[in-house]
């Protein structure tokens, strides 16, 4: 049976997402976030310009160094040996690319993975020092945030 992944998020009771009181989050800055096991930061074409611009190469460079190729899709690259982002500055955990940074890195942790179930939301919060503290991010910027970005 089929079920939509907007099932779960729903109370039975009111129809309302179980966190419709919102959910809390401030980012640490800590840069766990940008490492861990091997994975994607999924880019289109629009946001390969916009990392292109920020570190100041055209956008065929910037696919050379920073951008690898997955199927039909595109994601950036990863440190071989850490697994970190590679706009990771190790020094400093800080991202090189802030102000330009993709919206998957820009939706975090309100994606419908993470929010799906209290289960989820807690595991999020276990991997992630600033999910569950800090500021209360209220239920419409919670659904936008999840909207923009699926997985």
């Amino acid at each position: 049976v089929f079920v939509p992944s907007w099932f779960n998020r729903m109370s039975q009771s009111n129809n309302q997402p179980w966190y419709k009181d919102g959910l809390q989050f401030q980012c640490t800055g800590c840069g766990d976030c940008c490492t861990g096991a091997p994975g994607y930061v999924w880019v289109n074409k629009e946001e390969i310009a916009a990392l292109a611009a920020e570190v100041g190469v055209d956008v065929p460079e910037f696919e050379k160094l920073y951008v690898r190729r997955i199927g039909n899709r595109k994601s950036l690259k990863e440190l071989k040996k850490s697994y970190d982002c590679i706009f990771l500055d190790a020094d400093t955990r800080k991202c090189r690319v802030y102000v330009a940074r993709p919206r998957q890195c820009r939706t975090w942790p309100f994606w419908d993975s993470n929010i799906r179930t209290p289960a989820a939301w807690a595991h999020t919060c276990e991997v992630c020092a600033g999910s569950g503290t800090g500021k209360l991010h209220q239920l419409e910027v919670i659904e936008e945030q999840a909207a923009v970005f699926k997985l």
